[in-house]
């Protein structure tokens, strides 16, 4: 049963066998709170569409129940193909830095505060003007659609319906303009756009004014994506191309018209007339990311900061995402950024580097309160929200969870997922005595004043 109360958790019962490899083709059927959320599939259906060996059966009469978002991964591992949940739970060598992302919080205890007024407590904030119902958005990630047919439209009117922001990656398998119109009724959801400095800067440019024509509200800049990190898991399960049908669908009509003799400094020579799929999906590395990345820019500048705010994003804030150090915050600013992520990727980039919630510390002192900053990796609980909060965050963004609940319940598991994490962080405040967001200072957190605090020695993270 699916409810919106916190005191009763989500049931996804009968017999949950599960999908096509990369399409489930469950029903999910749109249900108001207090009913029933059906999560049934075909048998026979899948039997004559994927090979068995494409197919990960779930038991029969399961029974799922969702008290957190946690438990939306361990559902998803029941039903999703080995090969995509790999993908979307890894990280890169050793993942350290995967581990640590959600470890690290244990590390930081919060102070609660009594006796203070909370009656009128409220999550909601605001970003650039922008009213958000909770310090909380879904990060932008590609390929949703291979958790949903309906993609990233779905995460979309989901974060609609509770009223934050979705990011949408230049990566997604949705374009900037169907995900504009699929967003449209209802409540509009506040859209913002994800870009990669390309080797193709007239394509980087057509990208984010498309967006900007769409009405997205704002701009995330991914900078920690010259190269990927090397993902062991793609490399062993053999995922080195997206699987057919889907397509990174923003490059479909992207393709390049480099002007005869042109000259502009900005544009790299790689940048011919040329099908992108043939470099993004061509199938050449052990894993998909290493052919992605062969679209990227590898001589990035904090100029190219300045040209892409110059070029496209007047009239929008422009987010420098993948921030780590205090150096580059500072850089970031400088460049005109409006604000900057403290980001590891997810652990998908460079392994070793600090957990996302122990960089934030020394970038918000670098920045200094000159621009709002925001943070993902490794976010789970509200007491997780409430931590990156008074550490300085402005709000923090979602990723992997947003994938597990969207392939269990599409639209509605998303919508519930972001509701427990807002009924949280509400609860995390009204214990340590803060009304609104801003309440969240400093002297809310601590480390362990005997310097212990993480629970065993550090262990590989479990996919």
């Amino acid at each position: 049963m699916f409810f919106t109360k916190c005191s009763q958790p989500i049931h996804l019962s009968g017999s949950i066998q599960t999908f096509t490899s990369y399409a489930p083709k469950m029903s999910k059927n749109v249900a108001p709170s207090n009913t029933m959320l059906s999560v049934v599939s075909s048998a026979t259906t899948i039997a004559q569409e994927t090979p068995p060996m494409n197919r990960k059966m779930a038991p029969n009469d399961i029974d799922i129940k969702i008290y957190n978002a946690s438990d939306y991964q361990l559902a998803a591992r029941s039903i999703l193909p080995k090969d995509l949940y790999e993908y979307l739970a890894s990280g890169t060598d050793d993942e350290q830095t995967l581990s640590e992302n959600e470890a690290a919080f244990k590390s930081w205890y919060l102070r609660p505060r009594v006796m203070r007024p909370v009656g009128s407590i409220s999550t909601a904030t605001t970003l650039f003007g922008q009213r958000l119902s909770m310090p909380v958005f879904v990060s932008p990630a590609g390929v949703h659609a291979l958790c949903d047919e309906a993609g990233e439209c779905a995460s979309a009117r989901a974060c609609g319906r509770v009223g934050t922001l979705f990011g949408l990656s230049q990566h997604a398998t949705r374009s900037i303009e169907q995900v504009a119109e699929a967003t449209k009724e209802g409540t509009p959801t506040n859209l913002w756009y994800q870009c990669y400095i390309l080797k193709d800067r007239e394509m980087t440019l057509r990208l984010v004014r498309r967006a900007a024509k769409c009405g997205y509200q704002g701009i995330f800049l991914t900078a920690d994506s010259v190269r990927f990190g090397y993902r062991e898991a793609d490399a062993r399960n053999g995922w080195n191309a997206l699987p057919p049908p889907h397509r990174l669908v923003n490059y479909d009509e992207e393709v390049s018209r480099k002007a005869p003799g042109s000259r502009k400094k900005w544009l790299a020579p790689e940048a011919s007339a040329v099908d992108k799929s043939k470099i993004w999906n061509a199938g050449e590395e052990d894993a998909w990311d290493q052919n992605t990345e062969q679209l990227f820019e590898q001589n990035p500048t904090w100029e190219d900061v300045q040209w892409l705010k110059r070029e496209a994003c007047r009239e929008l804030p422009l987010i420098v995402k993948g921030i780590m150090t205090a150096e580059d915050a500072i850089e970031a600013v400088k460049a005109g950024a409006d604000g900057v992520m403290v980001s590891n990727h997810g652990g998908r980039a460079l392994d070793g580097a600090l957990a996302a919630i122990d960089a934030l510390p020394e970038v918000v002192e670098a920045v200094g309160g000159k621009v709002p900053i925001l943070l993902d990796g490794g976010i789970r609980r509200g007491t997780d929200v409430l931590k990156a909060l008074a550490l300085g965050a402005t709000a923090v963004g979602v990723g992997k969870p947003v994938f597990f609940s969207l392939a269990v319940g599409g639209e509605n598991a998303v919508v519930n997922l972001l509701e427990m994490i807002r009924r949280e962080t509400e609860a995390a405040m009204a214990i340590c005595g803060c009304e609104t967001v801003a309440d969240a200072g400093k002297n809310l957190v601590t480390r362990h004043p005997n310097g212990g605090g993480r629970v065993g020695r550090y262990v590989r993270s479990k996919l």
